[in-house]
Order: structure tokens, then C-alpha cells, then sequence
């Protein structure tokens, strides 16, 4: 027989069916917002959603329609917490350097953000990348021409709300255009470059939070990303 609730214990949130006006929409995010860092894309979900917002399931649906449209404004929330993540982190180069090795810092600043937010934030992150449902098609609408289909697909996260925030692969765009500008990288090598640096670096994300990196020391892995970093510039 289960024991009775400790009169300490925290109560449940009581539902309600009315809320301030404008409220209700954030507050889903939030807590939707507070799922996926738990969890990941999986876990977000709208009925625990509203328990949490404390209302009433059918209150939600006058903002998310379905489970789908809360995990889409889910994503693109994840997906500006990359890029601020990244921005931080070009915040913290010299901005004394000499033109072309500020463009390198950059371009290494906004791989090393990429890199820190997926191991501390691994919910959002792989939130933020979660397939979306349109992405199945994306290949049979474009064609041979994969390099558009991948990015309608990257910037597709933010797409629900053009004032959402930065996003990671705008950031990363602006980085190698500032390589080009500084004379270290040739023009002609700049179409695609980002693909290339992404897949990169994103790879390693992936190894450290579900790969065979998992759990290996802290050192390691930064050493490891800084190399991986070092490729990536030489490369391009």
C-alpha cells in the first residue's frame, strides 16, 4: 500500500481554464522549453506541457494545435540558445587581432560554443536538431540540389518567428565570410564551406554526448575539439 502524501511534499499544480491573456502561449514554451532540456525532442509533450503551465489540456490547443507545433516552437527556441551560446563565445575574442587572425578566432570561437552548449545543454541540443517533418521531403523538392534542401532545413527552426533570435548556421555563415574578407580564405573555396565546417563539428558534438567519447575526461575531449578545430581551419 503506498504511504500518504508527506505534508511537506510539494502539490501538484491545480489546472485551471483561464489565464491572463498573453501569457499562456509563453508559458507552454517555457515549460515545453523546460521538457526538452530534460529529455530532448521526446519528452516534449503537450499534455505534461499544460500540467505544468497548470491548465486545463484543452486550453493549450488556442496556441499549439498539436504536440507537433509546440516541439517546432521548442526547436526554435533550442536553436537560438546554440547561437547565443556561440555568441558568448565570440564575445570573448581579442577584438586587438590583426584582421586575419580575428577572423580565425571567430570562426574557432563559434565551433567552440557550438561544441560547450551541446554538452552542457545535451536536451536542447539535441532538441534543436531533431528532424523536422518536412525535412523527408526536402531532397524530392530540390533535386540534385542538396546544398538548398539542407538550408531551408537549417534556418526551417526559426521560421515561426523571424524576431526568434540568431541562428548557429547564420553565425557560422558570417564567420567564413569574414575569413574571405581578411584574405585567408580564397573566394573561390568560400560556396559550401559552411557544410563542411558544420558536418565537422557537429560530428564531434555527437560523439561526446552519444558517442564513443561519452564520459571520457573533460581535458580530453576540449583537446580534442580544439584539434578537430585546427582541422576545420586549415581545410577551408
Amino acid at each position: 500500500m503506498n504511504s500518504p502524501p508527506s505534508m511537506n511534499s510539494p502539490s501538484p499544480p491545480r489546472p485551471r481554464s483561464t489565464y491572463r491573456h498573453g501569457d499562456l502561449h509563453r508559458a507552454l514554451l517555457d515549460a515545453g522549453v523546460e521538457l526538452a532540456r530534460q529529455g530532448g525532442p521526446d519528452a516534449v509533450v503537450l499534455r505534461e506541457a499544460t500540467r505544468r503551465a497548470g491548465v486545463v489540456p484543452n486550453a493549450a490547443y488556442r496556441h499549439f494545435e498539436s504536440r507537433e507545433a509546440l516541439l517546432g516552437a521548442v526547436r526554435a527556441e533550442a536553436l537560438v540558445a546554440v547561437a547565443r551560446a556561440m555568441e558568448a563565445e565570440l564575445d570573448t575574442v581579442d577584438p586587438g587581432l590583426d584582421a586575419p587572425a580575428l577572423a580565425r578566432a571567430g570562426v574557432r570561437a563559434v565551433g567552440t560554443g557550438y561544441l560547450r552548449f551541446a554538452q552542457a545543454e545535451t536536451g536542447l541540443f539535441r532538441t534543436a536538431f531533431s528532424r523536422r517533418a518536412e525535412t523527408a521531403g526536402a531532397n524530392a523538392e530540390t533535386g540534385a540540389d542538396g546544398g538548398a534542401a539542407l538550408e531551408r532545413i537549417a534556418v526551417a527552426g526559426c521560421a515561426d518567428d523571424a524576431d526568434a533570435g540568431p541562428h548557429p548556421f547564420a553565425l557560422l555563415g558570417a564567420a567564413l565570410d569574414r575569413l574571405v574578407e581578411a584574405g585567408v580564405m580564397p573566394a573561390p573555396r568560400r560556396p559550401g564551406a559552411e557544410y563542411l565546417a558544420w558536418s565537422a563539428v557537429h560530428g564531434m558534438a555527437l560523439l561526446v554526448i552519444e558517442g564513443p567519447l561519452r564520459g571520457r575526461p573533460q581535458p580530453e575531449i576540449d583537446a580534442l575539439g580544439q584539434r578537430l578545430l585546427d582541422m576545420v581551419e586549415q581545410g577551408l
